[in-house]
């Protein structure tokens, strides 16, 4: 039985083990029943950038490298079985494994990883990658035979090996996306340790065990059915024992209504996470284009104050910048409390955004906030809301539901939006890209252009020493914040509940990773 807590300075070498600390042989067979909330808004891991995405699609899927799930943050080979790297650090050479197949029964090859890093690096019209950023360093992709794929960068990149381990880089295969470029958008085909076999939009997702996966003995399950709940509905399966597992996390209430319901026939495992929970506006729609608007918006939102009483309702628990708190690049001290939005003295603070409303015209101003209908998203909605009443600003509550609030944030559809991060790693390349130049970042949900913001970016990236690293980081940091494109909120702790029955699972930072459900096996 699992009952532990890391602290923050152990999140970074340890990790939280699940049930699966079990000294009993794995069992073969079974289904696995778990639920995620929401359906999902895509089919193509390349577009995709929610957990209700991951969760059905991880296990149809393999990567190059991922992170180990039990040695976080190492990485360890996928399909590729080994890679090496160049001393001039310009050159990412990986061999692939023998006997990878696709579920069509074809064997992986170079130039299947070709066409799928090319989609995600410049995609073709019509095709959506939300990482390309992330890729921009590429120079070109050369596979001078079918095991062997060579990556060429045009400078030196600190983060390059954990974007090539990026859960999101689903490999496919190229004949498929030579066919057609959305083939992925209509059908799931892979190479992981599922065949994908039945989805009833807003119901459920199931999946088989595939026989041909290249990881001998594995996976252990038949097969997984993941149904699409709500969060109300998450607990009451859970602790009704109808769904085993749910890979995000719960509320510290629900967490306490979990285990008095089910006793030690469920298991916890707690620790820190990488999400951030936020809010962002639009910049192209007015008065939003208004730094002083941002600004006073960001300002009345008392966060020290809010953060005890949020995480009694919510996983929502800690005040930070724009990296994780306690990992080795946030802001700390002077450097975080300077900056809009983090004064100690909330007062002053609602007092300056007063001023700044009325200076910029708006004294009155009133707006939709569009929110999405997960945790703890509605209470932070209504959280903000309150804030902003306490300067006189009326803000109308616009809950969506999942896929409704990814379209409408891509689309620019909106004026603020309860928003959220969720990466897979703290590397700043990695948690940091998706505030670049909307014409750098399509994760730019602000929509601005700053042209500092990509500067501090690229020289971060490209520098190799710690120290200076992180200097340009909290500098970039910072500089964000003043320009309040976005509203910082809280930081979530992780605690995630399944039946003890599963094992094999390892949770890690980021709810984002190790969702194959490859070595997941179910006890008798």
């Amino acid at each position: 039985m699992l009952a532990k807590t890391l602290g923050a300075a152990a999140v970074a070498v340890a990790l939280l083990a699940a049930p699966g600390a079990s000294a009993q042989a794995p069992a073969k067979g079974g289904t696995l029943n778990y639920a995620v909330q929401g359906d999902t808004s895509t089919l193509d891991c390349h577009a995709a950038s929610s957990f209700s995405n991951i969760h059905y699609l991880a296990p149809h899927f393999s990567l190059l490298a991922k992170f180990d799930p039990k040695n976080y943050p190492k990485i360890v080979p996928d399909a590729a079985e080994s890679w090496t790297v160049s001393d001039d650090g310009l050159a990412y050479t990986f061999k692939i494994r023998d006997g990878v197949k696709f579920h069509d029964g074809t064997t992986l090859t170079s130039k299947d990883v070709k066409a799928t890093y090319e989609r995600i690096w410049k995609p073709s019209p019509g095709v959506v990658s939300v990482r390309a950023a992330l890729f921009q360093d590429l120079t070109g992709i050369e596979t001078p035979d079918a095991k062997t794929v060579v990556f060429r960068i045009k400078a030196p990149n600190a983060a390059m090996l954990s974007q090539f381990a990026s859960p999101w880089n689903c490999l496919y295969s190229a004949a498929k996306i030579e066919a057609d470029p959305l083939f992925p958008t209509k059908t799931i085909m892979g190479t992981g340790p599922f065949v994908f076999v039945e989805r009833v939009a807003g119901s459920h997702w199931i999946g088989k065990r595939f026989e041909d996966y290249f990881r001998p003995g594995l996976p252990y399950l038949d097969g997984f059915r993941a149904q699409a709940m709500g969060a109300t509905a998450i607990v009451n399966a859970l602790a009704g024992g109808q769904i085993q597992a749910e890979f995000r996390g719960f509320a510290p209430a629900d967490a306490a209504r979990l285990k008095n319901a089910r006793g030690d026939q469920i298991e916890f495992a707690e620790g820190e996470w990488l999400a951030h929970f936020f809010f962002s506006f639009n910049t192209e729609k007015k008065p939003f284009d208004d730094i002083r608007v941002r600004r006073a918006l960001t300002m009345a939102v008392d966060r020290w104050g809010g953060a005890a009483p949020m995480s009694r309702i919510t996983f929502l628990k800690s005040v930070g910048g724009l990296m994780r708190p306690g990992s080795d690049m946030a802001l700390r001290g002077d450097a975080l409390t300077d900056l809009p939005g983090f004064s100690r003295d909330i007062k002053a603070a609602r007092e300056e955004a007063k001023r700044l409303l009325k200076e910029a015209g708006v004294p009155n101003l009133s707006f939709k906030l569009t929110n999405r209908v997960t945790a703890p998203f509605i209470p932070l909605g209504l959280f903000l809301i309150d804030q902003w009443r306490q300067i006189g600003v009326t803000a109308e509550h616009n809950p969506l539901d999942t896929a409704q609030w990814l379209a409408t944030r891509r689309s620019g559809n909106f004026e603020v939006v309860v928003d959220s991060q969720a990466e897979w790693n703290d590397d700043p390349s990695v948690q940091l890209n998706r505030f670049m130049s909307y014409d750098r970042s399509d994760a730019n949900v602000s929509r601005y252009t700053d042209r500092k913001i990509d500067e501090l970016y690229d020289r971060q990236k490209a520098t190799l020493d710690r120290a200076e690293r992180e200097r340009l980081v909290v500098e970039l940091q910072r500089h964000l914040i003043q320009q309040a494109y976005s509203g910082p909120g809280f930081w979530a702790g992780r605690n995630v509940a399944l039946d003890s029955k599963v094992e094999g699972w390892v949770a890690l930072p980021s709810h984002m990773l190790n969702q194959d459900l490859a070595e997941i096996w179910l006890k008798p």
